[in-house]
């Protein structure tokens, strides 16, 4: 079911992780090196992958050579958005891997890679298509993000949020699908890149669209899937039966299972993105997660 866990997602963004909190990730570097260590323990064959990085910056790569993280895991992951978010043009992707390569001999994957519907679809078509020339062949593993729209209902995980102002939301038009389920233009041109481009599809706590989106993957003929569990939501009353369920749910799919995200009882900040008080207890969370599910 799961065929790698990643450790943490974009380490090196401000919305993920707090490094005002830890300026030099000597906390989150700590954190990790435990948390592969408890993976590798309860399956030593499982990939343990970096949490996808962005911005793509081989000296934050550097940085976890240095402190002694990429010792312990058997991937690297990079995100990337140029025509939305990123200060680059998506012809630019294959420079991007290059730089990351000149940084680490470890195998590269791009664990997100997407494009809004914010202006028009036409974009987001003309995004995949180039995406697949420029990527296919180029990673072992390319997720593409996402198959549903973020409902409007629900915040963006970032910190700033409205402030943001068109970045914020562009955020809610990332998915082959609106919120509805109603398709968009781009998603009749996935199905031709399926077997090359997977789908990263985040499921929020007991998420309604769950069973969709399994018959939406099936449909597409997704094979690879990337999705997460969250420290926090273990916490939550009903937390392991909601687990049980997405993992049933997603049994028949390569699942790259990423693990992240802070309880507010447990950060050094009560807050999502925050390091922990104790580094264990993440790893003590990893390793639960993949002796149930690994």
């Amino acid at each position: 079911m799961i065929e790698a866990v990643m450790l943490w997602n974009e380490p090196n963004n401000l919305s993920h992780w707090d490094f005002e909190l830890d300026s030099d990730w000597m906390i989150f570097s700590t954190m990790v090196r435990l948390a592969a260590d408890a993976v590798r323990a309860e399956n030593a064959s499982m990939p343990r992958v970096l949490g996808g990085i962005s911005p793509i910056d081989p000296l934050f790569i550097e940085r976890m050579e240095r402190q002694g993280v990429l010792d312990k895991i058997d991937v690297v992951a990079v995100h990337g958005f140029p025509l939305d978010w990123n200060h680059w043009q998506i012809q630019e992707w294959p420079e991007k891997l290059a730089e990351i390569r000149r940084s680490t001999t470890l195998p590269i994957w791009v664990s997100e890679v997407g494009v809004s519907t914010f202006g028009a679809e036409e974009v987001q078509v003309f995004g995949l298509r180039k995406t697949a020339e420029l990527l296919a062949g180029k990673a072992e593993r390319i997720h593409w993000y996402s198959l549903y729209d973020l409902p409007r209902a629900w915040p963006a995980t970032t910190r700033h949020r409205e402030a943001e102002g068109s970045s914020y939301y562009r955020h809610f038009y990332m998915g082959l699908l609106r919120e509805d389920g109603t398709p968009k233009l781009a998603l009749r041109e996935f199905s031709e890149f399926a077997s090359e481009l997977g789908i990263c599809q985040w499921f929020h706590f007991e998420d309604h669209r769950l069973e969709d989106t399994v018959r939406w993957l099936r449909r597409l003929g997704v094979r690879k899937l990337r999705t997460g569990l969250s420290w926090a939501d273990s916490l939550r009353p009903g937390a392991q039966q909601w687990f049980d369920r997405q993992m049933k749910a997603l049994d028949g799919f390569d699942v790259t299972m990423t693990y992240c995200y802070t309880p507010e009882s447990c950060g050094l900040r009560p807050h999502h993105t925050s390091p922990p008080r104790r580094v264990e207890e993440f790893a003590d969370f990893c390793a639960r997660m993949t002796r149930c599910y690994g």
